[in-house]
């Protein structure tokens, strides 16, 4: 076979084919998405997939399965095969890249998933009336009492306040949140105004719904920002967080429902800070930090230090420090030139509040070495904003702290020159920055002007750290002696608007 056949059927590939498969294999597995394909035996005699399953190693195997040339000139995906598997992108590149899974019970369900034929395996399948990935979750009725230790409790919730508002929410309440949030066609949450149930158990779905969640809040949240999203995140979090704190499940469904929760945990934080909430943050933070802990996720933890870092960098910038050095520790050895660039930036700004200008330039130039090595197929979806406008974004916010305002401008012009399609409120956040960054450096009537062709974006923002710095230019302006009439229009504007 040769690079113009078709690896799935051998058949004869068009010139103009450059997606690895024929036609008729390409619709025979449009639903490889949601389930694995049906492969044929030739496709375990694969060489490294042989050495794989001679290694006894079953994350091996898993990627040696996902980098197969039957699947085309694309390797799958991460987050595609952990949806298969019932875990997370996380925990799949764990599994991957950590020592052999010894579980017998994920070893068996895995196995079965993709398809594994036994004879190859170097364990034995259980009965599959007992380990059926239908019953995760359940205890089948011939289950003994001496298997309890098997099910366990979720802990309990961290948030007690939000947790019984959430829980006693009218549901049209809920949903019409949802509604202003831009959430509620994407049929996600009508299982989750249900919670309220209290059913007994949960199962993969329910955690698959939580994941799914977080996507769509980034979705949302990227596009307009976080002022109805801060208030339908914290009701999602208690629901979620209160049925799992009385609900029963396996072993493997707690660890991703911890997962999938501090996920959440880190989400919910970041929309309170987007909406002006920072106080609320911090406890979420915390939580999501203790969760990730409790799922053996570093992933998850290193992203909640990141975000505790950007939380506390400008008031308490030597814990900023040590939250980016920890989540550096704790990602050696997995993590991506964009992670690395992400904590590289964290450390930049707190190093810019501290006011040391070298050890600032130092770990801004190691950022932009990191964001130069281009995306990684493995780069963790929270990263997804990490890109050269944020880069020159917090470069320019380390400026201001550093009372360089006429660099920050500078950096400011070139970041909000090339926006980005999907992140629309970092760009008229980083334009509210430079108004304020030109007025810092004199320009009084620059700054008028570039805050007044803002007004309709600003007002068409749902975000309240958008809406409050172009606030407080208002009231730094009114302060100015004998304000000039674009001021004045500005100031009329503003005030006609209630931006």
């Amino acid at each position: 076979m040769t690079h113009a056949n078709c690896p799935r059927c051998g058949g004869r590939l068009a010139r103009d084919n450059d997606s690895g498969r024929c036609a008729p294999c390409q619709a025979a597995e449009r639903d490889r998405m949601s389930a694995p394909p049906v492969v044929p035996a030739s496709f375990w005699e694969h060489e490294p997939v042989r050495q794989a399953l001679a290694s006894r190693h079953l994350g091996r195997v898993i990627r040696a399965y996902r980098c197969h040339p039957y699947h085309g000139r694309s390797v799958l995906p991460q987050t595609v095969v952990a949806g298969w598997l019932g875990i997370t992108q996380a925990q799949l590149s764990r599994v991957e890249n950590g020592p052999p899974v010894v579980h017998l019970d994920r070893l068996a369900h895995w196995a079965k998933v993709l398809g594994i034929p036994p004879s190859l395996l170097w364990f034995s399948l259980p009965d599959t009336r007992s380990s059926s990935c239908e019953e995760v979750g359940r205890r089948p009725p011939s289950t003994p009492a001496s298997l309890d230790h098997q099910v366990f409790v979720a802990p309990p919730a961290f948030h007690e306040l939000p947790t019984k508002e959430v829980v006693t929410t009218d549901r049209r309440q809920f949903h019409a949140l949802a509604a202003l949030a831009g959430l509620s066609s994407t049929g996600s949450l009508g299982l989750l105004a249900t919670l309220t149930d209290k059913s007994p158990s949960i199962g993969l779905e329910h955690v698959r719904l939580a994941s799914s969640l977080v996507q769509e809040f980034r979705r949302a949240d990227a596009a307009a920002g976080a002022n109805q999203l801060c208030d339908i995140a914290m009701q999602v979090h208690g629901r979620l967080s209160s049925w799992a704190a009385e609900a029963r499940y396996s072993r493997d469904v707690g660890e991703a429902l911890q997962t999938s929760l501090a996920d959440l945990a880190v989400q919910t934080a970041w929309l309170a800070i987007d909406a002006g909430r920072r106080d609320a943050a911090r406890p979420y933070l915390d939580e999501a930090i203790t969760r990730a802990r409790l799922a053996d996720d570093p992933q998850v933890e290193v992203r909640a230090l990141a975000q505790l870092a950007l939380l506390t960098w400008e008031s308490q910038p030597t814990e900023a420090l040590q939250c980016a050095d920890v989540a550096f520790r704790t990602s050696a050895g997995w993590a991506t030139p964009r992670l690395r660039t992400l904590l590289h930036l964290r450390r930049a700004c707190a190093f810019a509040a501290l006011h040391d200008r070298s050890a600032f330039e130092r770990e801004l130039r190691k950022a932009r070495h990191e964001l130069e090595r281009g995306p990684h197929e493995d780069d963790p979806g929270f990263t997804h904003f990490v890109n050269l406008q944020e880069v020159q974004g917090l470069a320019a916010l380390s400026y201001l702290a550093l009372d360089q305002p006429r660099r920050a401008a500078d950096v400011l012009h070139d970041a909000i020159a090339s926006p980005s399609p999907t992140h629309q409120r970092n760009q008229v956040y980083y334009r509210v920055r430079l108004v304020e960054a030109t007025y810092r450096d004199g320009d009084v009537n620059q700054a008028a002007r570039l805050a007044l062709d803002l007004l309709p974006d600003v007002r068409q923002m749902n975000s309240r750290r958008v809406t409050s710095h172009l606030t407080h230019t208002r009231l730094t302006l009114d302060q100015v002696p004998r304000a000039t009439p674009t001021v004045r229009n500005f100031i009329e504007a503003f005030d006609s608007e209630a931006v």
